[in-house]
């Protein structure tokens, strides 16, 4: 199986776990059953968000959810069965260095349910720790081994987090590490990673800000034949405004083919919705609202209107 996936992809990913359970319900680990239930009945609240956006009009062709086994099993079955695309986080939670979350079972878990992918998110700068990049890059290539074998996707979702030295070329300024130093490291992550035999089908990649960017992302991916490669845009949890720019730049770049936001969907409607101050049904339109605003974004469709 070639590497590529040439559809729209307007993803859900609420697969957060180790700081969705401490920074939103102030658990810690390990959970009680109890704990356990309600984070995983939070997250079907999520899950009937993205119902309701495609009940208002969002193209079930192009949507998807991504979430973990753990709290959102049930979830992935459900999602399986309404056509959906499904995508499950291969990763452990809270780890700075990627690890499999079942050890050497992941492909178990992974032939359980089945997915469209298996997401693996890994912070990867390319003038970082060499030994522990070394480490992951052989971890991401069995993953990306069994995937080919097995005929499931391979998303990869990388950070890059800057070094202290990359910090203080920017002046300390995140925004500009972001815009300025960023988006270079990037391109060498994707060369390196590629040259090591990981071969993503879907690469999900922080915004940026200028198109001439984008633009040399969707070149990396789908260089030496990688024609079919693509990329989506994650979220990062960065605010309403911020989102909306990055999905509005990638939306013009040919091979940047939809979005991953999660966080900055649903986080104030679970919060709002915890706290007593939604209803389900209120927070379930909320994120449903939020969700169609990325779509109007993204796929310029006159009949969805972003929300108010």
């Amino acid at each position: 199986m070639d590497p590529g996936y040439d559809k729209p992809l307007y993803l859900l990913p609420f697969d957060h776990r180790h700081s969705y359970v401490s920074d939103m319900f102030k658990f810690t680990p390990p959970l009680s059953p109890a704990q356990h239930d309600r984070v995983a009945a939070s997250k079907r609240v999520i899950y009937e968000g993205l119902l309701q956006a495609l009940a208002d009009g969002a193209p079930r062709q192009c949507a998807g959810i991504l979430v973990d086994e753990e709290f959102g099993a049930s979830i992935l079955s459900d999602a399986a069965g309404e056509g959906l695309v499904t995508a499950v986080s291969v990763e452990r939670s809270g780890s700075d260095a990627f690890e499999f979350e079942y050890g050497d079972a992941f492909g178990q878990h992974i032939d359980r349910f089945r997915p469209t992918f298996a997401k693996a998110l890994v912070r990867y700068n390319p003038d970082g720790d060499a030994a522990l990049n070394i480490r992951q890059t052989a971890l991401l290539r069995k993953l990306s081994d069994f995937c080919r074998r097995s005929g499931t996707r391979l998303m990869f979702e990388l950070l890059v987090p800057a070094t202290p030295a990359q910090m203080a070329s920017a002046a300390g300024s995140k925004d500009s590490y972001d815009s300025q130093v960023r988006p270079g490291l990037m391109l060498r992550s994707l060369r390196a990673l590629q040259d090591a035999g990981v071969e993503p089908d879907v690469w999900k990649i922080e915004g940026l800000d200028r198109r001439d960017d984008c633009e040399r992302v969707v070149e990396t991916a789908r260089r030496d034949g990688r024609r079919d490669v693509a990329c989506i845009v994650l979220g990062r949890g960065a605010d309403r405004a911020k989102v909306a720019g990055w999905l509005t730049t990638a939306a013009t770049v040919p091979g940047f083919t939809g979005f991953a936001v999660g966080r900055t969907t649903f986080w104030d409607a679970v919060a709002g919705f915890e706290a007593q101050r939604l209803t389900r049904g209120q927070a379930i339109a909320s994120i449903a609202q939020r969700y169609l605003e990325w779509v109007a974004i993204f796929s310029r469709r006159p009949g969805l209107a972003p929300a108010a």
